[in-house]
């Protein structure tokens, strides 16, 4: 594997703010980053004539560095309270690879670790879509990428956790597993199903 990016040729023009060059947009690697509740995109043109260098997080420009000289080198910015550095790393024939690292991790140690400590469903209800996001360290939860403020209700063997959305009643519960390896299992239901976390959309009638 030649960098932790997803390395894009020949894409098309992105939608986002328009730079000062117009609507072409030299993205050369994209990232995923879920952190709180949410998923930014972030996006790199690095123009290799110029050194131009422009970083685009959810279609919205953050810097934009023209005529740079040096070709290779780090950017550093912030992405909510972390401190995020993308390093430009010469290859053999005049290319290049692109790294990203997020509070101090490279890209794949960072989603490794936030899907160890976050546990996501995503529910869609008519023509609405929610992605319910429960941080196991902290027990906050996010709906959509914005913190609710509900808490949980002491059961017999664990709390169940009840919020609103637009008039549907989710129900996050956590019980303590059968083992001791399984540890705390938490089950989510809207409106009484159960949302199923298994990397896809539960469509909910």
């Amino acid at each position: 594997m030649l960098n932790n990016a997803d390395i894009l040729s020949n894409i098309p023009p992105l939608g986002g703010k328009e730079g000062a060059a117009g609507p072409h947009r030299e993205v050369v690697a994209r990232w995923r980053v879920p952190m709180y509740g949410k998923v930014y995109e972030i996006e790199f043109e690095h123009g290799t004539a110029s050194g131009k260098r422009v970083l685009w997080i959810d279609k919205q420009e953050v810097f934009r560095r023209d005529w740079m000289f040096k070709l290779v080198g780090e950017d550093m910015f912030k992405l909510e309270d972390k401190r995020c550095i993308i390093r430009v790393d010469p290859m053999p024939g005049f290319r290049y690879s692109y790294s990203l690292f997020v509070d101090g991790k490279s890209y794949e140690q960072f989603t490794e670790s936030q899907a160890k400590a976050l546990k996501t469903w995503e529910a869609k209800l008519g023509d609405n879509f929610y992605r319910i996001v429960l941080e196991k360290n902290t027990l906050n939860i996010y709906v959509n990428g914005k913190l609710i403020e509900e808490n949980g209700e002491f059961v017999d063997g664990g709390t169940d956790t009840t919020f609103l959305e637009d008039g549907n009643t989710f129900v996050l519960s956590a019980r303590t597993g059968g083992n001791k390896r399984e540890g705390i299992v938490h089950r989510l239901t809207v409106n009484g199903a159960e949302v199923f976390d298994a990397g896809g959309t539960t469509t909910v009638p």
